[in-house]
């Protein structure tokens, strides 16, 4: 089907009129149907210059003084749960008060349920997120959700929030300072209930326009890397002067895949190029991110026995050695069935500590466990105990998470 080009009025429309669809899964939607959104080869006519900010990178001085292991590694993992409160999920407010929890993730609908999540009005979700705060005392705590925009927006009309227009239409528009407009509507919803994270924007190219991860869903901007850095960098701006923390993913780039990684190994050998690392290594350059998120994703060209979340060489090879990277890295949901179909739950924690992540998603939404943080600390305290894993790694990812903290709101 042919669209013609998006007007300005057409964006101020989809600005106004979003999507009601929700997502299912973690950091991807899931089996919704994707919003329909204009398509045109209307580019910008600059590519804006970010402001170069401070990365969250290590800090020199020793991180959290006084925490066991045990804590240190809790302090490295974001958890999602059933409830609309926190008296409806008993064994969180523990993992948080007593056993130091680094943070927690934000659902609207339950993939094995279909129910409710975590999301059902305004001020419900502001006194949910106020009463996890309270929970960690005198300590921040990292409140993140999915809010990319169209199909995959967690905080929708249907639970009273204000609608968002898709990555695909804001980047088909080619108006930067309409970007900057939708960028900021999307933070001040979000720091307005008190969320200091948002995994977004997807910076991956849309190489592969049925891609069932990426292109279908329309979850890319654009594959034109100019026109990816210029929308990114408005909404990464306008998340910034609202104190909300942002995440490039999913690195090194799943636009070419042709499976959702949430269902299946997705590998992108023969189709990645990389030309695709474009929009990560200019906004890296800019000192823009707060944090990127490695994606499950097989891309043999870098690395032929693991997927990006899970290797060394593409995550501390690749992304902090050749591209310079010096922040956290976030893993993507590392319950994801193509993840522990092939490595194992105890295997895969491991092995995306060693690979350099610092920090470590379990959305609970395939799989719920709520003990899945403390088989996770278990599965890297082994390790640790075992020689595998040197302490020094626990305490550069908590140094990385400590400066995330400090740059973001709450």
């Amino acid at each position: 089907m042919t669209h013609r080009p998006i007007s300005r009025r057409d964006l101020l429309k989809a600005l106004a009129l979003g999507s009601t669809a929700a997502a299912l899964a973690a950091c991807a939607p899931g089996t919704g149907s994707p919003q329909a959104s204009p398509r045109s080869t209307t580019q910008p006519t600059a590519s804006p210059t970010a402001t170069p900010a401070t990365s969250a990178s290590t800090p020199s001085a020793s991180a959290s003084p006084g925490l066991s292991l045990r804590e240190k590694i809790a302090g490295l993992m974001i958890v999602g749960f059933r409830g609309s409160t926190l008296a409806a999920t008993d064994w969180l407010a523990a993992a948080i008060s007593d056993s130091n929890l680094g943070g927690v993730i934000l659902f609207d609908r339950d993939q094995a349920t279909g129910g409710a999540r975590n999301v059902i009005s305004p001020a419900q979700v502001t006194r949910l997120v106020a009463d996890l705060r309270a929970a960690a005392g005198d300590r921040r705590l990292i409140a993140s959700i999915d809010q990319e925009g169209g199909i995959v927006t967690r905080l929708s009309p249907a639970h009273g929030f204000p609608a968002v227009a898709s990555e695909a239409a804001i980047g088909a528009a080619g108006d930067v300072a309409a970007a900057a407009t939708w960028g900021r509507g999307i933070a001040k919803t979000l720091s307005s209930v008190g969320i200091n994270l948002n995994f977004a924007p997807v910076v991956d190219l849309n190489v592969n326009p049925k891609s069932p991860a990426i292109g279908a869903l329309d979850r890319s901007f654009s594959a034109d890397p100019d026109v990816v850095v210029a929308m990114a960098t408005a909404e990464i701006e306008g998340h910034r002067a609202a104190g909300v923390g942002t995440t490039l993913k999913h690195f090194p780039g799943i636009g070419s895949s042709t499976t959702n990684t949430d269902f299946g190994v997705a590998d992108v050998t023969a189709t990645w190029t990389r030309r695709e690392l474009e929009p990560f290594s200019r906004l890296i350059a800019a000192g823009t991110a707060h944090l990127i998120m490695a994606g499950h994703v097989v891309n043999g060209q870098l690395d032929p026995d693991y997927p990006a979340s899970l290797s060394k060489t593409i995550v501390t090879d690749l992304l902090r050695g050749e591209l310079g990277w010096s922040g956290p890295v976030v893993t993507d949901d590392l319950q994801a069935a193509a993840i522990v179909e092939k490595f194992g739950f105890e295997e895969a924690v491991v092995l995306a500590l060693d690979a350099g992540n610092d920090l470590l998603l379990f959305a609970n939404q395939q799989a719920y466990d709520p003990d899945v943080m403390g088989n996770a600390v278990d599965a890297i305290v082994a390790a640790v105990d075992a020689g595998r894993l040197p302490a020094s790694r626990i305490d550069e990812a908590q140094g990385r998470v400590d400066a995330l903290l400090g740059a973001i709101a709450g």
